[in-house]
Order: structure tokens, then sequence, then C-alpha cells
């Protein structure tokens, strides 16, 4: 398809941006996102262990549990959908760093809970904060990044996650072995999630507006022009005019190409976090269930060496290869060994009465889960979808992984009740498969391309889509066209 003249301003202005080698600016981006993600981590996970230690305190029941460990999550489910509509809205130097606000001052909150109820409703808040980071870090480190090296600086972003993992169980251990009481122990271990989050707010409100949104979606072609030579230090032609595009949600369902990767990007993310988030944010309850005589520090120490030893180190193989090996196939090479160690779990007899065996397998699944879709879910949506609409379409993605992730932390405990630790690694095998057989069939791969030609943005272009009805009226096909003109 031969590019029109606004075609050829859009792709002029950002190809410095796109062609640029790694600079300061897009490692200060990097920390600025990444250090939410690793609060996000920290607050998500050390959940787990404070719901151990509320549940005498506190006499707390199964049901109370399933609340509590999901309540957060439940909420990201709506903090993503929220802020992702927002920032395409508003753009995104407006409303980055709000949703630290949320998340610091909830986390800092919930330390002085009084019930199960503050706690749960506190919970909800810091939720709101993490599934809001979600849209917000991703696109905006996807906007800043060039084309060679873009899903290295977004997928280290998530990478900042695997320090989280760290944190909590080490900070857990540290205040269990020192004598820390635990009626104080937790109040502290929630309260340190709003040390990194009150870091970070300050670098996020001043970042400057990315050029994608600045040209895409309000059409400033000097301003745009300027902070791209800023940046760049290339120098960069300010003539020209773009008209704007369409930025109605509905451009996701009723076009057929950003409909189907949708349904890839929402629903792979969601057997991810499925997977994922049960195993995780329930850890403590798999390794009682694994060592039922063991302490909690023993089983807290179990955990933090897993995620030292198999997840942390997934979580950056990934971000150095996922530029070579493409999102594609990490993505189903991950869901692949997921199903396999899940499958060994579940099938192999006794391996639970083995508490070495199990603790090999299950740290193999962690490792293929932060290299595989535990990272590409979060690339994926941050550069498939077009400018007007990617803060949405990657809300919606998150929306669906972390509802995915609330509902298998309210049932985890349930099933490891009713189907045994066995059982249950079956199921998550079975989730598994399901990831291996969507991404095949509906996701396709953008490595190496421009993020305008990733997210295939020309079909909602006006100049564009008039070019492709003289096409069709020529009785031509247009190889970028996956819709009828009406569905643009």
């Amino acid at each position: 398809m031969n590019s029109g003249p606004q075609d050829t301003v859009r792709d002029r202005i950002l190809r410095p941006l796109e062609e640029a080698g790694l600079q300061g600016f897009h490692f200060r981006t990097w920390l600025t996102a990444g250090m939410g993600f690793f609060t996000d981590a920290y607050d998500l996970f050390i959940i787990g262990v404070v719901t151990t230690l509320l549940t005498p305190i506190w006499h707390l029941t199964t049901l109370d549990l399933m609340l509590l460990n999901s309540s957060a999550l439940f909420a990201a489910v709506l903090g993503a959908l929220f802020f992702g509509r927002l920032m395409d809205r508003l753009g995104r130097k407006t409303v980055y760093g709000i949703e630290a606000m949320m998340l610091a001052a909830g986390a800092l909150a919930s330390a002085f809970s009084v019930s199960f109820w503050m706690l749960f409703a506190l919970r909800f808040v810091v939720g709101l904060g993490v599934g809001g980071d979600y849209p917000m870090s991703g696109v905006i480190m996807s906007e800043y990044s060039n084309r060679q090296r873009r899903g290295f600086l977004v997928n280290s972003v998530f990478a900042m996650q695997g320090f989280g993992l760290l944190v909590g169980p080490l900070v857990a251990v540290l205040l269990l072995h020192s004598g820390v009481a635990p009626t104080l122990a937790w109040r502290i271990m929630l309260g340190l999630g709003a040390i990194p989050a009150g870091v970070v707010i300050y670098l996020r409100r001043r970042i400057a507006e990315t050029p994608h949104f600045s040209l895409g979606v309000k059409g400033d072609v000097q301003g745009t022009a300027q902070t791209v030579e800023h940046l760049t230090g290339a120098p960069v032609a300010s003539t020209g005019t773009v008209p704007a595009l369409d930025n109605r949600v509905s451009i996701l369902f009723r076009n057929r190409t950003f409909l189907l990767t949708l349904i890839g990007t929402a629903f792979s993310w969601m057997f991810l976090d499925m997977a994922f988030y049960g195993n995780s944010v329930s850890s403590g309850l798999v390794m009682k269930a694994l060592q039922p005589n063991g302490t909690l520090i023993s089983h807290t120490l179990t955990s933090f060496w897993i995620f030292l030893i198999a997840a942390a180190p997934g979580y950056w193989v990934s971000a150095f290869l996922v530029d070579r090996l493409g999102r594609r196939f990490i993505q189903v090479m991950g869901f692949g060994v997921m199903a396999l160690a899940y499958g060994v779990l579940w099938l192999v007899p006794g391996i639970t009465a083995v508490p070495l065996d199990f603790l090999l397998v299950y740290a193999v699944s962690y490792f293929f889960i932060e290299f595989g879709p535990n990272s590409t879910t979060f690339v994926y949506p941050s550069e498939v979808f077009p400018v007007t609409v990617r803060g949405m379409g990657f809300g919606i993605s998150a929306s669906a992984g972390k509802f995915g992730a609330a509902v298998a932390a309210f049932l985890f405990p349930l099933l490891l009740v009713q189907l045994h630790l066995p059982g249950t690694m079956g199921l998550l095998a079975g989730i598994s498969v399901l990831g291996v057989l969507l991404t095949l069939i509906v996701l396709h791969e953008p490595k190496g391309l421009t993020l305008r030609e990733a997210s295939q943005e020309r079909l909602v272009e006006p100049e564009a889509a008039a070019g492709r009805r003289g096409v069709a009226q020529a009785g031509l096909e247009d190889r970028f066209v996956a819709a009828e003109p009406s569905d643009v």
C-alpha cells in the first residue's frame, strides 16, 4: 500500500524515535515505570503472608482468606479499565502518577486497619492503583521505545516485578526471624509498600507527553517534532498537518482485526494469570499442603528461594531474548512448559510425597511462566492497538488478566481443599493448554516493526480509509484491510 502525504508526515516525524539507539531517556522512562511494578508485585504478593499471620489473630475463615487474597485483584480489574480509557482521553502525562498516589495511600492506610472489612476495603484501593499502573506504564514505555528494542524496554519494566517478588518474602522472613510480634509484623509488611510508590510519584508527574499521543491524538505536528528532536538529537521537519484519528472505543470491537487481537491479548493474559496468581498469592498454602509440619518461616523461605532461583531470572531472560525470538514464540513455549510441568505434578503418583522433586518441577514452571507468558502478555497489548485506543486495549487486556487472577486467588484455597494439590495442578495444566492454542490461532508477531506498523494504525487513519475506498471501488485488494470500510 502506497503511503499518502499524511502518512509521510506521521512516519517522517516519528521515524527518528523508532530508529534511535538506546539513550538516556529510555532508561529514565524505564526506571520511572519499573519502580511502579516493583511496588505492584510487593503489594499483591505480600498479602499471602499477611493473611497467614492474621488467621489466628482475627480468626479468619476460609471465606475471609479468599476475600482478602483476591480483593486487590478484583479492584485491579476496574483500575485497568478506568485508567486505560482515561489516558486515551486526557493524555499519558495528565494521568500518570495518579495511580501511584492511590497505591501509596492504600498501602499506608492498610497498615492501620482495625478490622477485616477495613483491610478488605483498603486492599481494594491498592488494587485500583495496581490495575491503573499496568496500562499506564506499559503504554508509556512502548511509546518512548525504538522498534528494534521495544520488546526489551517494555519487558524490562515488567521485569521489575521480579524484585518485588523477592523483597516481599525477604521482608517477611526478616521481620519474623527478628522476633517482631505477628500483631505488628503484618502492619509493617503492608505499610512498607507505600515507600517505593511514593518515590515514583514525583518522577511520574514530571514525565513529558509521548510523541505518539501528541501526534496521533492531538495532531500537534510542531510540538511532536520538537519533542522527538529533543529526545533523539536528530533534526525533524515540522511541516505538514495530520487529521484526527478515530478515538472511539467501538473500533476495538467493530473492526475484525482489532477484535481478534483483543481476544488474543485479553484471554491469553487471563489464562496466564489464572495459572500464575492463584499459585503465587497462595504460595504459603501450597507450601503448607506440601509440608504440613513446616513453620511459616520455612514456608516463606522456600517461596523466596523459588522466586530467587527460578522466577526472577526468567523475567530478564525474557527481556533480553524477546526481540530475537519474538513474542509469539516465547508465549507459546512458556504456556507449553507450564502445561507440561503442571501435568507432571498432577499425573505422577506420589510426587507430593517427595518435597524436593515437587519443588524442582514447581520451580521449572515458575521460570517458564516469567520467561514466557507472564512477560509477553504485558508486552503484546502495549504495541498492537492504535494510539487512540492503545490505553483501552491494554486496559481491557490487563483487566481480563486481573479478573482471571482474582478468580484464581479467590478459589485457590477452596480448590486445595476439594481437589488437593495434584488435582489443582491438573486444572492449571488445562488452562495452560488453552493459552498455547489461543496464541497460535489469534496473535501475530510484532517484533522489528515500528509501533505504527505493529498496531496497524493505518486502519483508523481517515486518509488511509479514503484510499481503501478508492481501491475497493476499482476492484483491487488492499493487504492492510481486515474489515469492510464501514467497519473502520
